[in-house]
């Protein structure tokens, strides 16, 4: 599933951004643009890329996973976002999911003919605390969206979704740690019992990484990053259900 970044950089908006992976990053190759300045990319126009036969690179039924080192609904790309609401009409053929952090401003976001939801969009919001769950669920359940999908990551405290979990409204919720040097410590009882709360709701739930650091019987270990996806998948943390 291709990544599609039309632009890049992002400013910090909550305790979950503190050690983002993206200034990491950006430090790691030594990035002369500052991260917090958005810009766009080369990549802008990417799922109406044609090869030199003039056929869409990308085929019928593609996923493109969207805004990976930015954020869709960033202030700083107000100006861009009709085109890639565009794109998106016309590659109606194609998937497309973004995760945000800022739920808030979706409404002022929204292309015009968004109705109900586009089909073939999928949005996520991260809550990776209390805090920002209480703030941005009741917001997130408000938008007329087709597909749903809960961000738990990093997941830097206990999380009850109880009030929020219905099956007819959320798709999935995705849980994970926090990765890099100084990731913060996820508690794998704070998984479990999210775990327990989407089980009795019925809403699929994944348990897909462990994060940097996991605590787990009283003690916390150290997970090698390479081993962090596996590691959460052998926990057996995961629910399916048949896509509405």
């Amino acid at each position: 599933m291709p990544v599609w970044n039309p632009w890049h950089g992002c400013h910090k908006t909550s305790e979950g951004c503190r050690h983002c992976y993206v200034y990491r990053e950006d430090a790691a190759r030594g990035v002369s643009v500052p991260t917090n300045e958005v810009h766009r990319t080369a990549a802008f126009n990417l799922p109406l890329r044609r090869d030199r036969h003039k056929n869409l690179k990308f085929p019928s039924g593609t996923h493109f996973w969207l805004c990976f080192t930015s954020d869709l609904l960033i202030e700083e790309a107000d100006e861009w976002r009709a085109d890639i609401w565009s794109m998106i009409r016309q590659r109606s053929d194609c998937h497309f999911t973004f995760f945000t952090k800022r739920i808030h401003r979706l409404g002022e976001c929204l292309p015009q003919d968004w109705g109900d939801g586009y089909d073939n969009v999928t949005i996520g919001c991260t809550v990776e605390n209390q805090d920002r769950a209480d703030y941005r669920m009741p917001i997130f359940l408000s938008m007329p969206i087709k597909h749903r999908l809960v961000v738990v990551e990093p997941m830097i405290g206990p999380v009850d979704l109880s009030l929020y979990l219905d099956p007819g409204i959320i798709d999935d919720v995705s849980i994970g740690g926090e990765s890099g040097k100084y990731g913060r410590t996820l508690d794998f009882e704070w998984v479990k019992e999210l775990y327990r709360q989407c089980r009795e709701a019925g809403v699929a739930c994944s348990f897909h990484q462990t994060g940097s650091y996991l605590r787990k019987d009283g003690r916390v270990y150290h997970i090698p990053r390479e081993h962090q996806h596996s590691q959460a998948r052998m926990a057996l943390l995961s629910i399916t259900f048949p896509a509405r």
